[in-house]
C-alpha cells in the first residue's frame, strides 16, 4: 500500500539504505516518554505510568475511564503512542478523593497493560506535557555488518538534524486521514463517510468488502453486524446511520478525539509538503528572508530578515549550532504566518491538498494552528549491529523532542522504512511519537 510519506525527499538521498523491517515484533520497538515534570505527590489528579503493548492510547483511556468511573474527558495524556510497540506513557485521572486509590489501582492487574507507578499531582496531564521520547529500535532482515552503511547516515542526521516529517502513523492504517480531514473542514459529510466506509482497501478481508458493499447499498445494520469491532470510529458512524441520523450527525457521532485527528492529519500533510519542498530546494538547513525561525530551547519563533538569515546561516551561527531552525505550519487561522518566499511556499502547500487558506479560515470546524520546526534534533544516540534468537539486527537508540517521529529517522537509514505487515495503526500522533 502506498504510504502518505513515500514521495517525500530524503535528506541523505546520496547514501545507500540498509533496507530491512521494523516492528517485526512489538519488543523490537520500545518507546518511553521522558516527563516534562514529576508529580508532586498530592492533588486532585492521579498520575499513572503505564506500559502497554498491542493497544492504542485510546484503548487505554477507554479502559481507565471505565475502571475509575470517570468521563473520558477526565483522563489526561501527554502524547499518543503507536499500537505495534512496547510503549511506556503517562496518564492522569481526575479523582479528587484519594481514599479509594488503592482499591481502584488494584484493578489494573486484570487489564492488558502494566502499571509501573502512580502518584498524585495538582494538574491534569495535557498533550505536550513531556520533554521527549526515548526509543530503542531493532531493524530486522538485515546483516549485522549493514551497520557500516547505517552509521554514516545516522552520524549526518545527528550533526545537521533530521527532517521533522510527520510519520505514516498520523495518516491511519489506510493512509487517508488527511483526506477525511479535508472533507471535515469543508463540511462534506457524505464524502467523508464514503471515504471512510465505502472505499475498499487491498488488505481488506472478504467480509470487509461485503460490509463496505452493504454500506453502499444503505444496509447499515448489515454493515454494522459485519464490521470488525476494533474499528471503533467506523462503527460509531455506521451505528448513527443505522438509527436514521443524517450524514452530518453520523460524522459527529465519531469520537471527538478522532475528529481532531482528521484535522491534525490534514495539517500534517500540509506541513510535510513544506518540509519536502525545502529539502528539495536545499533550504531545509538554512533560513530564508521572511521565515519564522524556531528557537529550540523556548519553542518560540521570530521573524527573519536578510541580515538575520546571513548571520544565522554563517559558520558558527545558530543554525549550525542546532539552536534554531526554520519553522513550518500546522495550519490554522490563529497561526503566525511567514512572509516572502516562505509564505508563498506555505500557501502552495495548502493548495496542493485542494484547499485554500480562506476555506481553512472560514470552516465551521475549529482549526487551531501553530508552528513546528522543520528539523528534529537527535539526542543521546547509539547504533550497533548484532544478532539474537530472532536473527540479525541493527539496534538504534536515541531520544527525540516531543512531536517528532522515530520512524522518520529510520526512513533515512533504511530507504525505505518497511514495517511488518499489520492491519491497523494508531491514527493519532506518535513521537512515536508525541
Amino acid at each position: 500500500m502506498p504510504r502518505a510519506t513515500d514521495h517525500l525527499a530524503y535528506l541523505t538521498a546520496d547514501a545507500p539504505g540498509t533496507g530491512g523491517m521494523i516492528k517485526v515484533r512489538p519488543q523490537d520497538f520500545l518507546v518511553e516518554e521522558q516527563p516534562l515534570y514529576e508529580p508532586c505527590g498530592e492533588g486532585e489528579h492521579l498520575y499513572l505510568f503505564i506500559e502497554k503493548q498491542e493497544q492504542t492510547t485510546s484503548d487505554v483511556m477507554r479502559r481507565l475511564a471505565k475502571m475509575f468511573g470517570v468521563r473520558r474527558g477526565d483522563i489526561g495524556y501527554a502524547g499518543l503512542k503507536d499500537k505495534h510497540a512496547i510503549t511506556r506513557q503517562h496518564f492522569s485521572i481526575y479523582k479528587p478523593d484519594p481514599s479509594d486509590d488503592e482499591r481502584l489501582l488494584g484493578r489494573v492487574q486484570f487489564t492488558r497493560f502494566k502499571l509501573l507507578w502512580s502518584a498524585r499531582h495538582t494538574n491534569k496531564l495535557r498533550r505536550g506535557h513531556l520533554r521527549g521520547n526515548r526509543f530503542v529500535i531493532y531493524i530486522r532482515d538485515v546483516k549485522p555488518t549493514d551497520v557500516i552503511r547505517a552509521k554514516p547516515v545516522f552520524d549526518h542526521l545527528i550533526k545537521v538534524a533530521a527532517p521533522n516529517y510527520i510519520g505514516d502513523q498520523r495518516f491511519g492504517y489506510r493512509q487517508n486521514n488527511h483526506i477525511l480531514g479535508k472533507h471535515y473542514i469543508l463540511s462534506q459529510w457524505q464524502e467523508l463517510l464514503d471515504e471512510m466506509l465505502s472505499v475498499s482497501h487491498e488488505s481488506d478481508p472478504p467480509e470487509r468488502y461485503a460490509a463496505r458493499q452493504a454500506y453502499r447499498d444503505k444496509k447499515y445494520f448489515e454493515a454494522l453486524e459485519t464490521w470488525a469491532r476494533h474499528f471503533h470510529h467506523d462503527r460509531q458512524a455506521l451505528d448513527a446511520l443505522r438509527q436514521g441520523k443524517s450524514d452530518q450527525r453520523a460524522v459527529m457521532a465519531i469520537d471527538p478525539v478522532q475528529r481532531e485527528f482528521m484535522i491534525s492529519s490534514l495539517q500534517s500533510a500540509i506541513f510535510n509538503h513544506v518540509v519536502d519542498n525545502r529539502v528539495r530546494r536545499g533550504a531545509f538547513n538554512r533560513l530564508v528572508s521572511g521565515d519564522l525561525a524556531w528557537k529550540h530551547d523556548s519553542r518560540a519563533v521570530f521573524a527573519v530578515d536578510d541580515a538575520t538569515a546571513a548571520k544565522e546561516n554563517a559558520p558558527g551561527g545558530r543554525i549550525e549550532r542546532l539552536e534554531i531552525s526554520p519553522s513550518g505550519p500546522m495550519w490554522g487561522c490563529n497561526m503566525t504566518r511567514p512572509e516572502g518566499e516562505p509564505g508563498q511556499w506555505e500557501r502552495e502547500a495548502v493548495e496542493s491538498l485542494g484547499l485554500t487558506v480562506e476555506q481553512l479560515c472560514e470552516s465551521p470546524q475549529t482549526v487551531d494552528g501553530t508552528r513546528r520546526p522543520l528539523r528534529m534534533m537527535i539526542r543521546d544516540p547509539d547504533i550497533s549491529g548484532g544478532g539474537d534468537e530472532h536473527g540479525p539486527f541493527i539496534r538504534v537508540a536515541f531520544e527525540l523532542p516531543r512531536g517528532s517521529f522515530a520512524t522518520m529517522v529510520l526512513r533515512e537509514i533504511m530507504k525505505p522504512c518497511i514495517d511488518a505487515p499489520r492491519e491497523e495503526q494508531e491514527s493519532g500522533r506518535e513521537s512515536d511519537e508525541d
